[in-house]
């Protein structure tokens, strides 16, 4: 399916949906996210939204065919889109994170309000391993919320790390038992239901006024450094090392 669709109970969720794929992201399923965000965002019925994942991944990231086309990080790419979308949407954002999380399926989790998370969840933000710069102002939220060390580790390093760490990061706000976190995360979501819209919306501006300058000027560099790169030697020796099951050999670039 791509991307599925639901409203119940005040809440819009949003299901990343390719489980033979591990829920890798397509140019389409980021203009189909773009369209529900906004539509959420126009219709009062909805309180909050969630996003989740089928099967046994949350995502792992973009898809590498769609990927490794350049035109995947120009400033119309549906990609941006969704980034400038989420950053800006003003209801509370919910995630359950099941499994794996790879790449965009971290850096997007900075940009929600609430992040609950599996045991055994594993989280990678592998960059700089394709040659390329984080994206979605990770580089400035990040460290914001883990510190410059721990930041540096996970992003310099594209070291992966687990759900308990992420905890300690403090970018998650908790990890439970796989078979609680749906559950969790749709009463976390539902419980807007009972709160006055106004006040949260406008509650959740202020929570982000301070760094939403920056993290807009963050979006935007990191986008053009991203498509600048994507297009050099580096990453398209690292995808093709990918494609053709190989460590990729940085020795004649950069």
């Amino acid at each position: 399916m791509g991307i599925g669709y639901q409203f119940d109970q005040g809440v819009a969720t949003l299901t990343f949906d390719r489980p033979d794929k591990k829920n890798a992201i397509t140019g389409e399923m980021y203009e189909a996210i773009v369209r529900h965000l906004r539509e959420a965002s126009a219709d009062k019925a909805v309180r909050a939204l969630l996003f989740t994942g089928a099967g046994s991944s949350f995502t792992a990231g973009n898809d590498l065919k769609d990927f490794a086309d350049p035109k995947f990080a120009r400033p119309d790419s549906p990609v941006l889109s969704f980034m400038q979308a989420l950053a800006t949407f003003d209801k509370p954002v919910v995630a359950a994170v099941n499994g794996m999380a790879v790449g965009i399926g971290v850096t997007m989790l900075l940009h929600c309000d609430l992040v609950y998370v599996a045991e055994g969840a594993t989280f990678s933000m592998p960059f700089v391993n394709l040659g390329l710069v984080p994206e979605f102002g990770s580089t400035l939220l990040l460290p914001m919320a883990a510190g410059r060390v721990s930041a540096a580790e996970k992003l310099l390093l594209g070291k992966p790390f687990s759900a308990a760490e992420a905890l300690a990061m403090g970018i998650v706000n908790a990890v439970l038992a796989p078979g609680d976190l749906l559950n969790h995360a749709q009463t976390a979501a539902r419980s807007c239901n009972a709160l006055p819209p106004g006040a949260v919306r406008d509650t959740k501006k202020l929570l982000r006024q301070a760094q939403a300058i920056l993290v807009q000027e963050a979006i935007l560099r990191a986008a053009g450094m991203f498509g600048s790169l994507l297009a050099g030697p580096e990453a398209r020796e690292a995808i093709a090392a990918i494609r053709e099951k190989r460590p990729p050999d940085f020795s004649r670039t950069g």
